[in-house]
């Protein structure tokens, strides 16, 4: 190796030429808390590349120079402005270019893997001959990019079957899960794991002396990829994935199960020509963009806050379904918690399913009682005094509600928060005798809490800005997405999810079968049907919403909701209106020859669109993206339709509002135009 090639600082990598005649070469892009790939850093690594391929040393180590991690994959926003280019092919290319002529190198290359590694990194690590993995609790690695309508195009697609087997790699790369370090390890998808102190040492080791992968690991990534097994597996692996994405509202998976099937046996540049086409098509889609945008969309929620919340003590009242799943969550996330409610026995079941939840999410048998330990039964209140921060999760009752404040907030710490996890009252009529109102806020998760990421911050005029920031923290710290809302009825969430869930129950009053009414709208892209979405959340809860917004909507509630049996709440009842069977709901056969109304789809979507045009002209967000993120993570409004602002835009705000006027004229006016359809916002491009 050159000696002036040692210590030749670039301006994303490093270079160091031990005395053993290992180059360690390290990632740090400049500029950057975190690595990700751009097309400069890519540029620069083809020049280096090139270095070592005319004097190759005795073997290359890759690591990152940042604590942070080692390579969070491509920059996106980078993407984005490609695809606005129609310049990705490009782009593909190149990533493909480099670490192909990385993987060529005469020497032993070796990926030291610490901290997350995704996508593009774990795409340069598998061109990398050997990988080592930290076993540090950090070290997670995957291939997500399913999540961003779109699939590994750097080769992984290429080359991760061949390494580890085609079951095991396209699991990773259709789900688009992440690994630990021993995980890996037992798949094949790293060599070695070591201690972070000796990763380099260990990937030193690696390239002096190299290793032989397991026989049965060699013969599975050969026989998996043959024509006869990508003909059986293929069909298989889509049906699967037909289970849970339909393609024409998510292709990424189905393109990548097809491009194996056809080219998973060619040679290596054949499969990363057909990885690259198909990638380029996908990066196009309207699937592809709404994801990647509602990535950031994400990352802006989670920088809403900061880090500062001074909250170490987290005191609920309320042991119900909510409070309880909400005490065990914060627990589970660090926080010490006290439990409160009127009867024991409530707190009880509450501590049941908090231990539930521990042995479902913490795997080490040894830290789970120091877990639950954080979670303590308090039935007389005693932990008020110690709190940071107060979650009122009672009944739906603004007299019992404000009763029980006038009880606490005189024994809060002068710097408490106070907060309501009401779903749907106005904060104002929650404050009356409320003492220090600029403490005071509402904290509406949704159910169930270990699922659903979403947390609105609910507003009121009184409402000290810092009290907001501390929160969003809080929420932060405990992995939910945060999103600041007014405090007019049903916030945003159950405004917007309010009217399609009363349509539905209108529907199922005229007598089209629930299983139709569920059929429609997961078609069009919605997680669950609306008629089990009121059964699931209970029939009990969604009457109360209805009391409380109906009016504030100039909505009518139909008898479904008005009159709720006893017993026949839903899902918790075991029935409701649909019949629940061990947690799955029965639902009665349609017949074959049963004709769904043509215009189903428009009376269950559209009152959702039209809420959610008049909260955006009502200020109950600040903008049209926090609107849209809102929805989708509280409602999983259909994420590759980007939200239903989004959605507008791309469908049309005239088209829609035309189908708006025509469902008025037929069924009357709970589908007239709300307002705010003549916004700007709406007719924005979407390209």
């Amino acid at each position: 190796m050159a000696a002036n090639f040692d210590g030749l600082r670039f301006s994303h990598w490093q270079t160091e030429l031990r005395s053993d005649g290992i180059v360690i070469l390290s990632f740090d892009r400049q500029g950057a808390s975190v690595n990700a790939f751009s097309q400069d850093v890519l540029i620069e690594l083809g020049d280096v590349v090139e270095r070592l391929a005319i004097d190759p040393p005795k073997g290359v180590v890759i690591c990152s120079a940042k604590s942070s991690g080692f390579i969070a994959g491509a920059d996106l926003k980078e993407f984005q402005e490609f695809d606005r280019r129609g310049t990705v092919n490009d782009a593909i290319r190149r990533g493909q270019t480099v670490f192909q002529k990385l993987s060529e190198l005469p020497c032993p290359t070796v990926a030291a893997i610490h901290g997350f590694c995704m996508g593009g990194g774990t795409e340069i690590s598998l061109a990398c001959r050997y990988r080592v993995a930290s076993n540090d609790a950090s070290t997670r690695i995957g291939l997500p990019e399913v999540k961003l309508g779109i699939f590994p195009g750097w080769g992984g697609s290429a080359r991760l079957p061949k390494l580890i087997g085609a079951p095991a790699a396209m699991d990773l790369m259709l789900t688009g899960r992440t690994v630990s370090a021993s995980a890996a390890k037992a798949m094949g998808l790293v060599d070695k794991v070591a201690e972070p102190a000796v990763l380099i040492d260990a990937a030193v080791s690696l390239a002096q002396s190299g290793t032989t992968r397991p026989v049965n690991q060699r013969f599975l990534g050969w026989i998996s990829n043959t024509w006869i097994a990508r003909q059986i597996l293929a069909p298989q692996m889509t049906k699967q994935v037909a289970r849970k994405a339909r393609k024409e509202h998510y292709p990424a998976p189905y393109a990548l199960i097809g491009t194996w099937q056809r080219t998973g046996g060619k040679s290596i540049q054949a499969r990363l020509d057909a990885e690259r086409k198909a990638v380029v098509k996908l990066a196009g889609s309207p699937t592809a963009r709404n994801l990647i945008r509602i990535f950031f969309l994400t990352e802006r929620l989670k920088g809403l806050g900061g880090k500062d919340h001074g909250i170490q003590h987290v005191h609920v009242v309320g042991a119900g379904v909510m409070g309880g799943d909400i005490a065990a969550w914060s627990a589970y996330k660090g926080f010490n918690v006290t439990l409160q409610d009127r009867e024991q026995r409530f707190i009880d079941g509450a501590m049941s399913r908090a231990g539930e939840l521990f042995a479902k999410r913490v795997k080490d048998d040894a830290k789970r009682p120091a877990v639950a330990a954080r979670l303590k039964s308090d039935l007389n209140g005693e932990g008020v005094p110690d709190a940071d921060l107060v979650i009122e999760a009672i009944i739906e009752n603004p007299d019992a509600k404000r009763e029980l404040y006038q009880t606490i907030e005189p024994r809060l710490k002068a710097d408490a928060l106070l907060t309501t996890n009401t779903s749907s009252i106005p904060l104002t009529e929650l404050r009356e005798h409320i003492q220090r109102p600029a403490q005071f806020a509402g904290l509406h998760y949704f159910n169930p809490v270990a699922q659903m990421p979403l947390v609105e911050i609910i507003r009121h005029d009184a409402m000290a800005a810092e009290t907001e920031k501390r929160l969003a923290a809080f929420c932060k710290a405990i992995d939910k997405l945060p999103v600041p809302v007014a405090g007019t009825p049903g916030f945003l969430v159950n405004r917007v999810l309010f009217p399609y869930m009363l349509e539905a129950a209108t529907v199922y009053a005229e007598g089209v079968p629930g299983a139709v009414i569920d059929k429609a709208a997961v078609k069009f892209g919605m997680p669950m049907g609306p008629i089990e979405l009121i059964d699931t959340v209970g029939l009990d809860v969604a009457a109360g919403v209805g009391q409380e917004l109906a009016p504030f909507l100039g909505l009518t509630v139909p008898a479904a909701l008005g009159n709720v049996e006893p017993g026949k709440r839903g899902k918790k009842d075991g029935q409701g209106l649909y019949k629940w069977d061990n947690g799955k709901p029965v639902k009665p056969e349609v017949p074959k020859d049963y004709q769904a109304p043509s215009d189903l789809e428009d009376r269950l979507i559209l009152p959702l669109l039209n809420e959610a045009v008049t909260c955006l002209h009502d200020g109950v967000v600040s903008d049209a993206d926090l609107l849209d993120a809102g929805v989708i993570f509280g409602t999983g409004f259909a994420p590759f339709r980007g939200g239903p602002i989004e959605y507008i835009k791309s469908a049309g705000a005239d088209t829609l509002l035309g189908k708006l006027k025509a469902l008025q004229g037929r069924y009357g006016d709970r589908f007239a135009p709300r307002p705010g359809w003549d916004s700007p916002v709406l007719r924005e491009s979407t390209d």
